[in-house]
C-alpha cells in the first residue's frame, strides 16, 4: 500500500521498545515484561486493555526483539482452519531456520472453549508462542488450561500527558507523521484533542490526521486552530463497555460511593455511566436497590423518592428525567445507612434453606373448620390488639427450632435509633402470666 494512503495511527506505530508510549508499569527499566523483550526471550502471554493502548503494537515488538515470525489472527474473521494453517507455517519455519513464531490473536475473548482449546497442544510442544488481545476481563473470557499456560499483563490507557507527547511527535515526523505538510498545533489544541482521545493513542492520532485534513482544506496558514480542533472531537465519549469490565466496574464504584456517604463521587460515577450511553432506567433501577440494601429503615423516605425519580425519567426523559435521579443518588448518599434489613432477610434465606420445612406452631395456625379447632390450631392465641400497647409480651411467632433467633439488628443511625429502642422497650416487657 502507498505509505501517503495508510492512516496515520497505523504509519506511526512504534518500531522499537523506545518509542514505545505509555505502560511504564509494565516497560519500564527492569520490569518483566521490558526484560523478556530486550533479552529475545518468548514466552506466551495475554494483553488485557481498553482499545488504543499499544495490544497489536506490543505482540510485534516482541516478534520483532525475538526474530519470530509473525502471524495476526482476529477471532472475529478467523477459524480452526486457520489455527492449522498458522501450525503449519510454524512449523514450515521451524524446520526451515529454527526460527519461532509467535501468534497474534486479537480479540481472543470472540474465541469460544472449543477453538480456545485448540491452541493448547501447540503451545505445550513449543510449537507456537501465543499472544492474545482482549478488552475483557481473561478470567471470564479466557479458559483457565490457555490462562494457566500464558502470563497476562494488563494495558492502562494512556495519560494525557502521553498522548500529548504522541500527538507533537506526529506532528513533527516527516517520515511517517505530518511533518512534511508543516501542520502546528498550539499545547493547547494538542491537549484538548489528547482528553477528547480519553486514553486512546489511535483515537488521538485520528483526531490529528483529520483536524489536519481540515486545516489543509480551509487553507489555513495558522496551523490547527482550536475551533476545529473542538469539531473533530465533538461527539467523543468517555469508555464504557455495555454488559462488560467497564460497565460493572463504574457501577459498582457509584454503588460504593453512595454506600460511603460521598455525594460528590458518586455524582461524578452518575455522570460517567450517562456520559458513556448507559440507560438512564438502568441507572435507577439499581440506585432504587441502593436504597434498600444500604439505606433500609434508617431512612425509609428514600425507597419512595428512588421510586418517583424512576417514574420521573419515564415521564419526562432526559435531561429533566435525568436530574431526578441524581437528586435521589445525592440524597442516597447523604442519608444514614442501615444494611440490618439486607442481613436480616440474608440470614433468615439461609435458616430457611437448612432447616427445611418446620412445623408452624399450633397456636398460630388458622383454624377455619370444626375439625382444625379441635387439633389445637390457633388455641391459645394471643390476639396482640387485645394485649397493652397491642404487644402480647412473651408470645413466639417462630418454629420451636428457631425460637430464639435475631435476624433484624437495628443499627444506631437514622430512623433506626428509634426502632431499636421501642425493640428493645417491647422486649423487656415480662411474659404475661398464665
Amino acid at each position: 500500500m502507498n505509505e501517503a494512503l495508510r492512516p496515520l495511527a497505523d504509519r506511526m506505530r512504534p518500531r522499537a521498545l523506545n518509542e514505545f508510549v505509555g505502560q511504564k508499569h509494565i516497560l519500564g527499566p527492569g520490569k518483566p515484561l521490558s526484560s523478556s523483550i530486550e533479552s529475545g526471550q518468548l514466552h506466551s502471554l495475554i494483553l488485557w486493555g481498553p482499545p488504543g493502548t499499544g495490544k497489536t503494537t506490543l505482540a510485534r515488538l516482541i516478534a520483532q526483539a525475538s526474530n519470530a515470525q509473525f502471524i495476526a489472527l482476529s477471532a472475529v474473521m478467523a477459524g480452526v482452519k486457520d489455527i492449522r494453517a498458522a501450525v503449519e507455517a510454524a512449523r514450515a519455519a521451524r524446520a526451515r531456520d529454527g526460527r519461532p513464531t509467535l501468534l497474534f490473536l486479537d480479540e481472543v475473548h470472540r474465541f469460544n472453549k472449543a477453538q480456545q482449546d485448540t491452541f493448547l497442544p501447540y503451545l505445550e510442544d513449543g510449537t507456537l508462542t501465543f499472544v492474545g488481545a482482549t478488552t475483557e476481563n481473561p478470567s471470564f473470557e479466557v479458559v483457565s488450561a490457555l490462562l494457566s499456560r500464558a502470563r497476562v499483563y494488563v494495558l492502562k490507557p494512556l495519560s494525557v500527558e502521553d498522548l500529548v507527547a504522541l500527538l507533537a511527535s506526529a506532528l513533527a515526523d516527516t517520515g511517517r507523521g505530518l511533518g512534511a505538510g508543516h501542520f502546528s498545533a498550539s499545547p493547547e489544541v494538542l491537549s484538548l484533542m489528547a482528553r477528547a482521545a480519553d486514553g486512546d493513542a489511535r483515537r488521538a492520532l485520528n483526531m490529528l490526521e483529520l483536524a489536519a485534513g481540515l486545516t489543509e482544506a480551509a487553507g489555513s496558514e495558522h496551523g490547527i486552530t482550536l475551533a476545529i480542533a473542538e469539531e473533530v472531537a465533538s461527539g467523543t465519549h468517555r469508555r464504557f463497555d455495555k454488559g462488560g469490565d467497564q460497565f460493572y466496574d463504574q457501577i459498582s464504584a457509584l454503588h460504593k460511593a453512595v454506600r460511603g456517604s460521598d455525594p460528590d463521587a458518586a455524582l461524578y460515577w452518575l455522570c460517567r455511566m450517562l456520559d458513556g450511553g448507559c440507560d438512564p432506567l438502568y441507572i435507577a433501577r439499581r440506585v432504587t436497590r441502593m436504597a434498600v440494601e444500604d439505606i433500609g429503615l434508617a431512612d425509609p423516605r428514600v425507597f419512595a423518592l428512588c421510586l418517583d425519580a424512576w417514574q420521573a425519567f419515564e415521564r419526562m426523559g432526559s435531561p429533566e428525567g435525568e436530574l431526578a435521579i441524581a437528586t435521589a443518588v445525592v440524597y442516597l448518599a447523604c442519608a444514614p445507612k442501615s444494611n440490618a434489613v439486607y442481613v436480616a432477610l440474608g440470614e433468615a434465606m439461609a435458616d430457611v434453606k437448612e432447616f427445611g420445612t418446620l412445623e408452624v406452631p399450633l397456636h398460630l395456625r388458622n383454624a377455619p373448620t370444626r375439625l382444625m379447632k379441635n387439633l389445637g390450631y390457633g388455641r391459645d392465641y394471643r390476639y396482640a390488639h387485645d394485649e397493652p400497647d397491642a404487644f402480647a409480651a412473651g408470645e413466639r411467632y417462630l418454629p420451636e427450632e428457631l425460637a430464639d433467633r435475631r435476624y433484624y439488628r437495628p443499627v444506631p443511625r437514622g430512623l433506626e435509633i428509634k426502632i431499636g429502642e421501642a425493640l428493645a422497650r417491647l422486649r423487656a416487657r415480662p411474659p404475661a402470666k398464665g
